[in-house]
């Protein structure tokens, strides 16, 4: 996902094809050998591969290479997770830098056609089984259940930040190892085996190798996971996406947060249980809650994560509670640090993208509402003195200095505060600096 970022921003969305073939062959490696990525972010760029790709062929202009890069990108999310309302919603909020209706068509087209190709090859399934889902909820949710979401919402925030904070610390730490690019990826690659043994030793089931989808519907099928276990797999989680994409495998981010987020929900869910017995807390609904807070909070993709979860699970009762615990983890996750998981990479490279990517409505006011009018023009041999008068006279506030028909430059006075009182010592003072001089020379011209 960075490199796509990065693509758009700063290569005025030039993918090369090969990416989408190397990709798919590095990805693949990755997962299936047990690193602990998820498959959306190579579909992410191999998508957007596709789309520049094409782009380059037609000769397009570069917004129109930009628009294919995004569609490609979304479509990509839309047939790998059966979401196409959450793969265009990924597209607007992550990548086009302009949402119009210029853009905005070809990323739903796209989104589409490639969720009705994947429901030809995999089926109508969505990504995840929820039983609970299917039970009909016939009473709004209980208050006390509300304020236990808002605090998975505030957990999760923090949980987003640690994920962040400790993936870019793993992205510095490896880079400094001993040996070259291949050593380091074994270094790691070495401590995620160990931890998924462990695991293995003690629990039966390798937890933190590959996606995780496994222990993800284990716990949406209510299988008992105790607050000790769920506890131990959200901290290993985030401890092994960090080493393996620190230590270079090829993988995105989006699955780990869904696994770190059903994790934190489940085990508050399950606390809550224990603790208000009478109130329906159940740990599946937290668990989605969680994933849906974590996503948001960690990518900053706060609509794409409430949809997407909807759209995996196919469970609408959540609705209320998961637009809750969202908003809240984006909120606190910004106030913690500013990066999401995806702009923080690029920000350690150098390259940082706008943080606000795109135009804020409140912020666009007419030209003429924001440009000064008390100005005068002089040319650029008027003396100082003469200068001042024709300031005063006129009540003006900017100089601008012509020269043989052209701007030469502008003055602007009364920016720096003086002792001394009266609008003639206030201007003489700006003056004084702009000539490098401690007095004013009248004789002097404003060049």
């Amino acid at each position: 996902m960075p490199e796509v970022m990065f693509a758009i921003y700063h290569k005025d969305g030039n993918v090369r094809g090969i990416v989408a073939v190397v990709k798919s062959l590095a990805s693949a490696i990755s997962i299936g050998t047990g690193a602990s990525v998820g498959r959306e972010g190579p579909i992410i760029q191999i998508g957007a591969s596709f789309g520049s790709t094409i782009a380059r062929a037609f000769r397009v202009v570069r917004w129109q290479k930009i628009t294919l890069l995004s569609a490609g990108a979304g479509a990509g999310i839309a047939a790998t997770f059966n979401t196409p309302l959450g793969g265009v919603l990924f597209a607007v909020e992550m990548l086009l830098p302009e949402v119009s209706n210029r853009t905005f068509l070809p990323v739903v087209v796209a989104t589409a056609t490639a969720t009705y190709a994947g429901r030809i090859a995999f089926g109508l399934d969505p990504a995840f089984i929820v039983p609970l889902a299917r039970q009909e909820m016939l009473t709004p949710a209980d208050p006390l259940q509300l304020l236990a979401y808002a605090g998975l919402g505030i957990l999760a925030g923090c949980a987003s930040w640690a994920f962040i904070r400790t993936l870019a610390w793993c992205e510095d730490l490896f880079p400094k190892l001993p040996g070259n690019d291949y050593v380091q990826n074994i270094i790691g690659m070495l401590f995620i085996g160990v931890l998924a043994y462990a695991l293995f030793l003690t629990t039966g089931q390798l937890h933190t190798a590959g996606v995780g989808y496994a222990t993800i519907q284990d716990i949406l099928n209510a299988t008992p996971y105790t607050m000790a276990l769920l506890a131990v797999l959200f901290i290993a989680k985030i401890i092994a996406t960090s080493v393996s994409l620190g230590a270079g495998a090829s993988g995105g981010v989006f699955s780990p947060s869904l696994f770190i987020g059903a994790t934190l929900g489940g085990l508050v869910g399950t606390a809550c249980n224990y603790m208000f017995p009478g109130h329906g807390f159940t740990a599946v609904e937290f668990a989605l809650v969680g994933m849906g807070a974590l996503v948001g909070g960690a990518t900053g993709a706060s609509m794409t994560a409430i949809v997407m979860i909807f759209e995996m699970t196919r469970d609408y009762n959540v609705i209320v509670p998961l637009v809750l615990a969202v908003a809240i983890a984006v909120g606190i996750r910004r106030a913690l640090i500013q990066d999401n998981i995806y702009t923080i990479k690029l920000r350690h490279r150098g390259r940082a993208i706008p943080t606000n990517r795109h135009t804020n409505m409140y912020l666009v006011r007419p030209v003429h509402e924001v440009m000064a009018r008390n100005f005068i023009i002089l040319p650029v041999d008027t003396p100082v003195q003469d200068a001042l008068e024709a300031l005063h006279a006129r009540n003006g506030a900017h100089i601008i200095v012509s020269e043989e028909g052209r701007i030469a430059g502008v003055v602007r006075v009364g920016t720096f505060p003086i002792r001394r009182t009266g609008w003639q010592g206030r201007r003489c003072a700006i003056f004084c600096r702009a000539t490098s001089s401690s007095r004013p020379k009248t004789t002097s011209s404003i060049r």
